[in-house]
C-alpha cells in the first residue's frame, strides 16, 4: 500500500509539473500556438524523464498529453482555444514513433532518437506559418479588398508577406468580445497596410466591397470544415451569398479527427470562453481607448440587469465545408473533401 501511494504521489507531482511547464510556455510567448507550446512540453518530458525502457516512456508521455487535455481547459490562454491541443499531441506521438521499431533499439539510443524527432516535429510546427505565408500569399492580387476576422497569427503572416510586393487594401472586424481585430490593425497599419476596422455585425453590408475572405482556424474537422473564432460563420454565409472566396489559412497540426454535425458537436467543454464578462468586457474597453477609434459605446454591461440578464460568450464556431473554397496549409493547398484523405495519410 505504502509503495502505491508512493507511486501516484509521484504520478501526481510529474502532472503538476507538466502543466506547469505548459502554463509557463504559453505565457512567455502569445505568438506561440496552443499545440507547439503542448510539443514543446512533451519534449521536455523525454528529456526529464526517468524511464528505463520505451514502453514506461510512452506511457508517461500519453499519461502527460492526458493531463495537458484534462487542465488546459482551466487555464488562461490569453483568448486562445484548446480545440487543437489534442491533435497537436497525437501527430506529435505519431510522428516521433514512425517508421522504425523502438523495442528493438537500446533504450538510450531511443531516447535520443525520440528527443531528435520531437525537437524536429516541434521546429516544424512553429516554422508552419512561414510556409503558409509562402503558398498563400499569390491569392492577393494588386488592388485587391480582402477582409479578415479578428487577429490570426497566421494569417497576418500571409498578409504581411504579400504586401512585401503587392499593394491591396485589408478590412479587419472588430473581433468581439475581446477586440482582438485592433491587434490586427495596429500590425498592419504599422507595416503601410491601408487597414478599416469594422463592427462583426457589418460583414453583410460590406461583402460587396470585398474580393476575398481569409481567416485562420482553432481546428480543421474532417469533414473538411472549421472552428474559428466567433464570428467566422456568419462571415463565411454572407461571403458564400455574394460569390466572394473564402479562404482558410491553418497550420496541419491543427488537423482533427473530429466530425461535427452541428454548432454544439464543433464547441466541446471548454472552448467556450471562460472570462467572466465584466473582464471581456473591460479588456475590449481598453483595447478601444488605446485605439483611435470613436469612444461612442459603453462597454460595461449594466450593474442593475446583472441578477436579469445572462450573458453567453461563446468563442468559437463552426463553419461547414460547403462555405470554404480552399485551405492554405502547410503541407499545400487543400479543397475541404481533400481534409479527410489528408487525415488518413497523417495518422498511417
Amino acid at each position: 500500500r505504502r509503495l502505491a501511494q508512493t507511486n501516484y504521489n509521484s504520478m501526481q507531482a510529474d502532472a503538476v509539473a507538466v502543466v506547469e511547464l505548459f502554463k509557463q510556455l504559453v505565457s512567455q510567448s502569445s505568438n506561440m500556438a496552443i499545440p507547439v507550446a503542448a510539443m514543446s512540453t512533451l519534449v521536455q518530458q523525454i528529456k526529464q524523464s526517468r524511464a528505463t525502457t520505451w514502453m514506461e516512456l510512452e506511457s508517461e508521455l500519453r499519461r502527460a498529453i492526458q493531463h495537458l487535455k484534462l487542465y488546459s481547459h482551466d487555464m488562461d490562454l490569453g483568448g486562445r482555444t484548446t480545440i487543437s491541443l489534442g491533435s497537436g499531441c497525437d501527430l506529435f506521438m505519431k510522428y516521433v514513433t514512425r517508421s522504425f521499431t523502438l523495442e528493438d533499439m537500446e533504450f538510450s539510443a531511443c531516447k535520443e532518437e525520440l528527443l531528435q524527432r520531437g525537437a524536429t516535429f516541434a521546429d516544424m510546427s512553429m516554422n508552419s506559418r512561414m510556409q503558409i505565408a509562402e503558398i498563400g500569399h499569390s491569392f492577393i492580387q494588386d488592388d485587391c479588398t480582402v477582409l479578415i476576422h479578428g487577429y490570426s497569427r497566421v494569417v497576418s503572416a500571409l498578409i504581411l508577406k504579400a504586401a512585401e510586393s503587392k499593394q491591396f487594401n485589408v478590412i479587419v472586424t472588430e473581433g468581439k468580445p475581446t477586440c482582438d481585430g485592433l491587434d490586427s490593425a495596429r500590425i498592419f497599419s504599422g507595416a503601410g497596410i491601408p487597414i478599416r476596422v469594422v463592427l462583426d455585425s457589418a460583414v453583410g453590408a460590406l461583402m460587396e466591397q470585398v474580393d476575398l475572405c481569409l481567416v485562420g482556424a482553432e481546428g480543421v474537422m474532417e469533414n473538411g470544415g472549421i472552428a474559428n473564432k466567433i464570428g467566422t460563420y456568419q462571415l463565411a454565409l454572407a461571403a458564400k451569398a455574394l460569390q466572394k472566396p473564402f479562404y482558410v489559412a491553418v497550420e496541419s497540426y491543427k488537423f482533427a479527427r473530429l466530425y461535427p454535425l452541428s454548432q454544439r458537436d464543433a464547441m466541446p467543454a471548454g472552448t467556450r470562453s471562460s472570462l467572466q464578462v465584466g473582464a471581456v468586457f473591460g479588456a475590449a474597453a481598453e483595447k478601444l481607448m488605446d485605439s483611435a477609434l470613436p469612444q461612442k459605446l459603453s462597454l460595461a454591461p449594466p450593474a442593475a440587469s446583472a441578477g436579469k440578464v445572462s450573458f453567453e460568450l461563446p468563442s468559437i464556431d463552426f463553419t461547414p465545408a460547403s462555405l470554404i473554397t480552399l485551405l492554405f496549409t502547410d503541407l499545400g493547398v487543400f479543397t475541404p473533401a481533400a481534409v479527410s484523405d489528408e487525415l488518413i495519410r497523417l495518422y498511417q
